[in-house]
Parts: structure tokens; sequence; C-alpha cells
């Protein structure tokens, strides 16, 4: 399987380096291709990890199950992005949710090892893939506050505003397409599906908004924002 470097030069990981040098850095990194089908898992809950995974084609959902089997979205992965970055230290412990394959995926993993210890070139590309992952880790943990202020609010309503109100910002307009669908919006704001559907529809009904499957438009900014 042919790694697409095309692909990986548009990732946050790799911005700045040249593709000459990234094509070299791959061998130095031990990076390895693998190929997923939909509704396998990449990582479950108590596995022990070595390797960064950065998901060159499909869609991953990083998710918690209790032991009751009530489940929580914590995020989802996109074509470009990475994952697994949380345990990059020895010293991280294993894994603390499951890495789901929600679309037939394409992951590229490069060691940890590898990434931390520049080989003895200690080329600038690698000092700048470095900066990248920490600029990357700093990132994920910024949109892991985001979160925390969604689910956070009282009620399914409040929560449902915070983050609509969020993907109108990040698209720029308020006509937008969220990345999950109803139950996995659901597990990710950690409420009810069927009261949260039900709330949908008083929203829609109050003016708020009009919705048709994972497509959103916010009606009235100033009632939307209350």
């Amino acid at each position: 399987m042919k790694i697409n470097i095309e692909i990986l030069n548009k990732t946050k990981l790799f911005s700045g380096i040249p593709e000459c040098q990234l094509t070299a850095m791959l061998e130095c990194l031990g990076a390895n291709l693998q190929s997923y089908r939909k509704g396998g898992y990449i990582f479950h809950q108590g596995d022990f990890v070595q390797k960064l995974g950065i998901l060159t084609e499909g869609q991953l959902i990083i998710q918690f199950d209790d032991y009751l089997g009530n489940r929580s979205i914590v995020n989802r992965i996109g074509a470009g992005e990475m994952f697994g970055e949380a345990y990059i230290d020895q010293n991280s412990g294993p894994v603390l949710n499951d890495v789901y394959v929600s679309e037939d995926s394409t992951v590229l993993f490069l060691e940890y090892k590898k990434i931390l210890k520049p080989c003895v070139k200690a080329c600038a590309a690698h000092q700048t893939l470095i900066m990248n992952l920490f600029s990357v880790v700093s990132e994920k943990n910024r949109l892991l506050v985001q979160k925390i202020s969604h689910i956070s609010k009282r009620t399914t309503r409040e929560k449902l505003i915070s983050y609509l109100s969020e993907q109108a910002k990040k698209n720029g307009k308020n006509k937008f397409t969220i990345p999950f669908n109803r139950q996995q919006l659901a597990d990710y704001l950690a409420v009810d599906r069927s009261a949260m559907s039900a709330e949908l529809s008083r929203m829609r009904n109050d003016g708020l908004l009009s919705f048709s499957k994972n497509s959103f438009s916010l009606l009235g900014k100033s009632n939307f924002n209350g």
C-alpha cells in the first residue's frame, strides 16, 4: 500500500516540511500504513500503544463506554487529523477510550520513540515535526475545553445552543453540517437521544433553527443566543 504524500503535506503535523524531505522522514519514523473496515476498532480501552496515528482517509470516533454500556463520544477524527498523541509519554498508561472506525479508513502509524528521539541526522525537518506535534496537542486541549463547556450546561437546550453556536462560528455562517448523526450527537453532548430529538423539534417550533438530518440552519441570531 502506497503512502499518499500529497495528503500528508496538508496535515498540521507535517506543516512546513518540504515534500522532498517528508519521504525520507517517513522511513526514519517507522511509518506503517494500515486499512480498517467500517465497524471495526483500532484501539480498545486498556490497550497499550506505542504509535501515533494519522488518518489519511475515512472517519474515526473516539468513544468511551462505561461498565453499564453507556456511551460518550469524546471526539471525531477526520482525514488529515492525528490520534493517540495523549499516550506519547511512556508513562501515560493504557488507552482510556475506544477508537471506532465509523467509515472505511486508512491510518498511517508513526513510532513514538522515533518521533521524540531524532535520528543521527537530526535534520531541521524533524525539529519542525516536534514543534507541530506540540501545536496540535495544544489545539486538541483547547477543543476538549470547548466540549466541556458544552456538556457543562444545565439543560439539553443549552447544550445544543452551545454546540450549534460553536459550529456556526467555526463555519462562518448560520447554515452548516455537523459531523455527527443523531445518536452520535447525543453521545457527544451526554444527553438522551429521544430527549434531544424532542428538544430540537421544540427549538424548530420556536423559530430558533431548522434542520434536515445533520444539516442545520440557525434562525434569528438574537433569539438563538437568548
